[in-house]
């Protein structure tokens, strides 16, 4: 009850009492002695007017207290500030020349948790391919858990193991956030997505829309005998007793200062890929630009490794690189919902003794959005004899929350 709502009670009541009929003869003019009983009347009215006035106020005190010491418990005991989301992702492939699969590909878990309005934690844990097992394809993988502290509204610190700042779905790949059942190719293989790595940088912004991104942290080591020597994807240690000789440092900058507009730039050296087995330098490069105007978008990316050494280039792996370009249209159909339509070229190459010839892949499909954080897809895709030739079409659900 509002301290001006009893006011306005108050006024009210008093007029109605000045106002009221008089309980002597209809027309009488009262006496001093009856306009005294009512003035005297009124007055005892006004005081317990005001006695519910003033305990009301210390009920909204007391009240208010309260609210901010459960707030304060809560926010001691994490109760009000963990946050839990994750996504997950179904596929059915039927390609020529392979077996055809229903996979649940993915299913993740994220945990978040903020200390206070400085300092944060996130955590990402994924199951693959259903179960784990020494007879079964999946893997559990904590693919994220990092502590993240804001110096300032533009320079952050991290610590942990955090997804390497390059490309376009490294970080951001939840299934509603880009075209395809698959993961393209490129960014698959070249990058290779997704990789994570345990180490400690710093990010943010220098004026407006110039993002910069750097991190020190654990690094690949790529076997060096049999038919995965010197492959990037086969290099990831997943932070699981990875050895720690060599590490790498990353730079990646970004401008995102005119609306629908990414430019991004990553680079990264390691001393040696081989974690002190063969001395093998390594070196990447990637840069990518999206725009998106409306319904219609275009992204393009490219990536490239250089391998120091005699032993890479024995297997034609001394280089790996990789492009594609996907234009897509996007049709809002109201309610939240949504129909996108894409095409994708992209050639890479990383086969060994075969350095001079890409594999190749053309896709076309589309998504449908129920909502935003829920999609299905579907797509058709052509590959050529070097990318093994697997033709055949593709379908998918996957959400986030």
């Amino acid at each position: 009850m509002s301290k001006s709502f009893i006011l306005k009670s108050t006024l009210a009541l008093s007029i109605a009492l000045i106002l009221q009929p008089s309980a002597y003869a209809s027309g009488s003019t009262p006496t001093n002695q009856e306009l005294w009983e009512l003035i005297q009347k009124q007055q005892s009215t006004i005081e317990q007017l005001k006695k519910q006035l003033d305990q009301t106020e210390n009920d909204v005190a007391d009240t208010q207290e309260a609210i901010e010491d459960v707030q304060m418990d809560q926010s001691d005991n994490g109760l009000a500030s963990t946050k839990i989301g994750g996504y997950g992702e179904l596929h059915y492939n039927n390609l020529d020349g392979k077996q055809d699969k229903i996979d649940l590909h993915r299913f993740v878990l994220f945990f978040e948790h903020e200390f206070n309005e400085q300092l944060r934690f996130f955590s990402e844990l994924e199951v693959e391919h259903a179960f784990s097992s020494s007879s079964a394809p999946g893997e559990v993988e904590i693919e994220q858990a990092y502590l993240e502290y804001d110096f300032s509204r533009n320079f952050h610190l991290l610590g942990g193991v955090y997804m390497v700042p390059v490309g376009f779905i490294n970080e951001t790949h939840e299934p509603p956030t880009f075209y395809g059942v698959e993961r393209n190719n490129v960014e698959k293989n070249i990058i290779p997505t997704t990789w994570w790595e345990a180490g400690i940088g710093i990010n943010g912004e220098v004026g407006e829309g110039f993002k910069y991104d750097l991190m020190l942290s654990s690094g690949l080591n790529t076997p060096t005998t049999g038919k995965n020597a010197f492959l990037i994807r086969k290099g990831r240690q997943k932070t699981a007793e990875a050895v720690g000789e060599s590490g790498a440092l990353t730079a990646r900058v970004r401008f995102t200062g005119i609306k629908g507009l990414e430019l991004g730039l990553t680079g990264q050296y390691q001393d040696d890929i081989t974690q002190d087995s063969l001395g093998i330098r390594a070196k990447l490069l990637e840069t990518h630009a999206s725009y998106q105007y409306h319904g219609f978008g275009l992204k393009a990316l490219y990536a490239k490794w250089w391998l120091s050494g005699k032993e890479p280039k024995a297997f034609g792996r001394d280089r790996q690189d990789g492009f594609y370009i996907e234009p897509s249209y996007k049709f809002s159909l109201g309610q939240n919902q949504a129909l996108g339509f894409f095409a994708r070229h992209e050639a890479w190459n990383n086969t060994a003794g075969n350095n001079n010839d890409d594999k190749q892949q053309q896709t076309i499909g589309f998504n449908y959005w129920p909502d935003p954080d829920v999609v299905i897809k579907a797509d058709y895709q052509w590959q050529n004899n070097e990318a093994g030739n697997a033709d055949g079409f593709n379908l998918g659900i996957g959400y986030q929350f």
